[in-house]
């Protein structure tokens, strides 16, 4: 198996998705009569905290006419790690259909989970209080997102966010004229799955099936039905008269078993013949 060359971009999607959660978060500031005097659009980049603060702390004078915008968020992948609790059997696998009507074998996915570290920067405590009030509420613990895992099959799972913690940091040191960095840390966890190469598989196919239905569980009526079955292939052979005498004593009979239908049934069939 090992040198098949597969590529799903399962992880680069969760990436992806999981940017795309905070990439439209806003702030406001008002004036005394609360009326909105500014919205603006909290940047988000994929990038270790550490970088975005080092440039912060390269441009801490206020009195430089350039300097990087708060509030900003970044974020990161930090670890992968199998999942063990939502292991399946390794040899189940399923087959599914592509865009050109192939048939694939797929074996089960394999759960992995996928760490992820958003960070908030900020100037102001209200614009952190701002941005932390819109991303708390949706998380109890865990959020939602559909990931298209596998686009040639058409495979869509529901990817679990959950937050595992949230940290806090003023980084406020020098005079008055330094610039004052507020940091928000979240941790996340995203329950992914990771899928192995598509094989062709047409062989062993199931193209028809056929199902026998009854609207109930019950012994008794389930053999008046198939009395009721058979007596239609008795009136085929000329013996609905003979049978019908039978049927209605049957019916009547609480204790219906399958030996009564092989007397009732059986010399029926050898007369006919």
């Amino acid at each position: 198996m090992l040198g098949t060359y597969f590529y799903h971009q399962i992880i680069r999607k969760t990436i992806i998705g999981f940017g795309t959660l905070f990439n439209d978060i806003h702030i406001k500031h008002k004036n005394e009569s609360d009326g909105i005097i500014s919205d603006m659009k909290v940047p988000l980049g994929y990038g270790p905290m550490q970088k975005f603060l080092a440039k912060v702390q390269q441009q801490e004078k206020l009195d430089q006419p350039i300097a990087i915008t708060l509030p900003r968020m970044s974020f990161e992948m930090t670890s992968l790690k199998y999942d063990g609790s939502r292991k399946s059997g390794i040899t189940q696998s399923f087959k599914a259909s592509d865009k050109n009507g192939r048939i694939n074998k797929v074996y089960l996915p394999v759960p992995y989970n996928i760490g992820f570290q958003l960070s908030l920067l900020s100037k102001l405590n209200d614009d952190s209080l701002q941005v932390v009030e819109q991303i708390l509420p949706f998380f109890q613990p865990s959020f939602n997102i559909t990931v298209d895992l596998i686009d040639a099959i058409g495979e869509k799972r529901d990817i679990p966010i959950v937050l595992d913690s949230i940290d806090f940091q003023d980084d406020y040191e020098g005079d008055f004229s330094s610039r004052r960095s507020l940091i928000y840390t979240f941790n996340f966890t995203a329950k992914t799955y990771l899928f192995g190469p598509l094989e062709d598989s047409t062989d062993s196919l199931i193209r028809k099936a056929q199902v026998d239905l009854y609207n109930t569980t019950d012994i008794q009526l389930h053999q008046i039905q198939l009395m009721h079955n058979l007596m239609m292939i008795l009136d085929s052979m000329n013996l609905g008269k003979i049978f019908s005498i039978q049927e209605n004593i049957v019916q009547h009979n609480n204790k219906i078993s399958n030996k009564l239908c092989q007397r009732i049934l059986i010399p029926l069939i050898r007369h006919s013949t």
